[in-house]
């Protein structure tokens, strides 16, 4: 019997460029399973035309009422779903996100068995699948191109206007840092390993958390962060990361001892509410403050990085925040600390990044759908059923789907 997958025409607005399979992996796919048909839904704003699917011997067809399973990225529009289908995208319902509340009351009422991207984990709870790579690796670009914006001394072309990552890193080579330039960079997930991919390909070195904090240097140099290099417990006694994860309060952050030698800040750490700010708005007033550009790659809006007070976008990607008047400013203005805090970062190199996410849909993914799944993968990442109906899994949205969330 012949399984049929479906690659879905994105519809968000404004459009998102990225696939969750690139052509050459639609025919990948279907040489790993034979069982397999993928099509593709026609589609004038991928990154990847109809006709690069045709190429490969893809069929691409105007709707995806007879495919068994559905995969996109983004959210899909109420319009577009299809009742009693399996699909696959980033919902953005998991924290009981408000805006799309409606969402996924539709899919309940269509009995659409979701599974959610952000959830497929491993069995020790570690993601399978994401752009969290892509996002570091053009959120750290982006934060040197700032810099060079800031301090005037080069010109990068925007990641969104290259056609691919070998293009980016091209423009590599215009970046000039000066002798005593330092860098400290928060985070070890996948965005904080995708970042260190753009560090790689410059002239900067690696230094300890100490030497960064105590010595000077004659080359630029850079630092990585684990949350034990900046936060410790408010009685004193040892830090215990383990305690911390459960439990944040009771904790300080001493983060800005790197905010006083650092020139750029590029934050790719995990941050959740309870644990403390890494900065505040009354620490960024503090003259001992030496970094002038933030690359906050996490992202997350009047939080733990206190100048980052608003998403930026692809077409304008960076601001100014004026420490003392604590509100946004001209970039260029002498006090202003630079932000650059795109919040949709992969899909400024759409091709790489749907590359990136396909392999590991492919390795980590479908294996487990279209095969045996003894870890539960797809259980444990799927919200909803066909018989209209939350999982156990994801019981703890009833109130949020009845709208009393």
């Amino acid at each position: 019997m012949t399984i049929k997958i479906g690659v879905i025409r994105e519809g968000k607005v404004p459009p998102d460029k990225r696939v969750p399979l690139s052509p050459k992996q639609c025919k990948a796919v279907e040489k790993k399973f034979p069982s397999v048909q993928v099509v593709v839904q026609k589609s004038p704003i991928r990154a990847f035309t109809d006709e690069d699917y045709q190429k490969e011997g893809i069929r691409v067809v105007d709707d995806l009422h007879d495919c068994d399973y559905i995969f996109g990225v983004k959210e899909v529009n109420i319009a577009d779903l299809i009742p009693n289908k399996h699909f696959f995208f980033f919902s953005h319902t998991i924290k009981q996100q408000p805006y799309n509340r409606k969402l996924l009351q539709a899919i309940l009422e269509k009995k659409i068995t979701l599974t959610d991207y952000e959830v497929l984990t491993d069995e020790n709870g570690l993601r399978l699948i994401g752009f969290g790579r892509y996002a570091g690796i053009v959120g750290c670009y982006n934060g040197f191109r700032t810099y060079g914006i800031k301090s005037k001394r080069y010109d990068l072309k925007p990641a969104n206007q290259c056609f691919d990552r070998v293009e980016m890193e091209a423009e590599l080579k215009k970046v000039s840092l000066p002798n005593d330039f330092k860098v400290v960079l928060t985070g070890f997930g996948r965005v904080g390993l995708g970042a260190r991919e753009v560090l790689a390909l410059l002239p900067i070195k690696e230094v300890s958390a100490n030497d960064f904090l105590t010595k000077s240097f004659d080359t630029p140099v850079f630092t990585q962060l684990n949350v034990d290099d900046y936060t410790e417990r408010e009685d004193g006694k040892p830090f215990n990361r383990s305690a911390f994860y459960k439990d944040g309060s009771n904790h300080r952050s001493t983060f800005m001892n790197y905010l006083e030698v650092a020139d750029v800040y590029i934050a790719c750490h995990f941050w959740k509410s309870g644990a403390p700010f890494l900065v505040t708005r009354e620490d960024l007033k503090k003259p001992t403050i030496k970094t002038k550009v933030v690359a906050d790659i996490s992202c997350d809006i009047d939080g733990p990085v206190a100048c980052t007070i608003r998403p930026s976008t692809i077409a304008d990607p960076i601001y100014g925040y004026h420490p003392i008047q604590e509100k946004e400013v001209d970039v260029m203005d002498e006090e202003a600390i630079a932000v650059m805090a795109v919040d949709n970062l992969p899909c400024e190199l759409p091709r790489d990044a749907s590359e990136d996410f396909g392999n590991e849909l492919i390795k980590n993914i479908l294996p487990a759908l279209l095969g045996e799944d003894p870890a539960h993968i797809i259980a444990r990442g799927t919200e909803t059923n066909k018989d209209g109906k939350l999982t156990s899994y994801f019981s703890y949205l009833e109130d949020y789907v009845a709208n009393k969330a």
